[in-house]
């Protein structure tokens, strides 16, 4: 399985981006998909999850204002990005594994993308 993300750049806050991961040698069930950011210096966090029902899992820092969600048709995973803030900045990361479980653990997850970069400014 390979992930490329892309869509990340530069906005002010209040702003809003969407980021897509597109997937190859993807597994057709029984999977979740997510993303995740980090910041130089601190862990991996997650930021949103979907699984290969549909369901998803937002973070508390995000719900309301990120969307998780996927197109099967087209092996991409996507995140709209609304009212971003400044403490959004921070290297965003699409991961996949298998198994269903909407897990936030940075290790449970094999597959990663290389990462797109988010910045926010006040």
């Amino acid at each position: 399985v390979q992930l490329v993300e892309s869509g990340g750049g530069s906005v002010q806050a209040g702003g809003s981006l969407t980021l897509s991961c597109a997937a190859s040698g993807y597994f057709n069930s029984g999977y979740c998909m997510g993303w995740f950011r980090q910041v130089p210096g601190k862990e991996r966090e997650g930021v949103a999850l979907i699984d290969s029902d549909g369901l998803t899992r937002h973070a508390d820092s995000v719900k309301g204002r990120f969307t998780i969600s996927k197109v099967n048709a087209k092996n991409t995973l996507y995140l709209q990005m609304n009212s971003l803030l400044p403490e959004d900045t921070a290297t965003y990361y699409c991961a996949a594994k298998m198994g269903m479980l909407r897990s936030f653990v940075v290790g449970d997850y094999s597959y990663w993308g290389q990462g797109t970069q988010v910045t926010v400014s006040s």
